[in-house]
């Protein structure tokens, strides 16, 4: 006789189960994200019709919920320390994957800071185009004073610009160094930088946050997604720093925002695990969103 205990722990119905939850996360997945699509049809409408100012907000709370949503559909568990910064703002933050986006855009109505192909991407990079992403070319470094023009526009209007210094992703076993370029805009202006820290745990039995939830190195982007999807779910932790950094020199105002982000910060375990050959990348640091 074969006891319920020894058939849930059978691995072949385990792995069953994560497909069949891959399949239907990833189809409502598309669902939402392809609403959100349709709902901001209306935002170029109301800018035509010269209501700039309100098809910006309506951008805002439909990129807002549709981050909220995605993230239920992943089964997130999102646990936020400290208090958001209020518009206008540049906040810093450690980066961990594309994911990153999605949570931090549930928690605050932002404007970001990624890379260029992201525009590309099927359905999502429509709405990132949509809600005024700010796209740079990091192999460019003529697209850098195109950038912070652009990001100097924003906070001018009094939006809150959220940026990567690291310039890549990384497993989440540390923080990488900040990069001064995209940290100009503050530098310049005067302007404060709050700091955030993201990082994530994946529950027991589950492939490593590092190699499900984290996306760096030599990952393919598929693979990657339907190995996030076949999760039960993850806990992504947020943790608003409350110092405000006020720094002339961006090199030093890079140090001291990673500084911060580092005290903040919970390591992700370097861990490895039987997953498909892609899963297992040798380098850290190649660029992700």
């Amino acid at each position: 006789m074969v006891s319920s205990e020894s058939v849930d722990r059978n691995p072949d119905r385990s792995a069953g189960e994560g497909r069949i939850r891959g399949v239907l996360k990833l189809l409502l997945f598309a669902k939402i994200t392809a609403l959100a699509a349709i709902a901001h049809l209306v935002v170029p409408l109301l800018r035509l019709s010269g209501f700039r100012h309100q098809g910006a907000r309506v951008s805002a709370w439909i990129f807002r919920r549709w981050a909220r949503w995605s993230a239920r559909v992943l089964g997130a568990r999102i646990e936020v320390e400290g208090s958001p910064p209020s518009p206008p703002f540049v906040l810093a933050s450690n980066h961990l994957g594309y994911v990153d986006i999605m949570i931090l855009a549930s928690q605050i109505d932002c404007v970001f800071v990624s890379r260029a192909d992201v525009a590309t991407w099927p359905v999502v990079g429509y709405l990132v185009r949509t809600v005024g992403t700010i796209f740079i070319d990091r192999e460019a470094k003529r697209d850098i004073p195109r950038v912070l023009d652009l990001v100097d526009e924003n906070l001018a209007h009094g939006r809150g610009i959220v940026i990567f210094p690291e310039g890549t992703t990384s497993d989440g076993s540390t923080v990488l160094r900040f990069r001064p370029p995209l940290l100009e805009a503050a530098s310049r202006s005067g302007l404060p930088v709050r700091c955030v820290s993201l990082t994530y745990r994946t529950p027991p039995g589950s492939p490593p946050a590092n190699l499900a939830v984290c996306w760096w190195g030599e990952m393919t982007f598929w693979a990657h997604v339907l190995r996030l999807f076949r999760l039960p779910g993850f806990v992504a932790k947020v943790s608003f720093a409350p110092d405000s950094i006020r720094e002339v020199d961006r090199k030093r105002l890079a140090t001291a925002a990673r500084e911060v982000v580092l005290r903040h910060f919970d390591p992700i375990p370097e861990s490895r695990s039987d997953l498909d050959t892609d899963s297992t990348p040798s380098t850290v640091g190649e660029e992700k969103t």
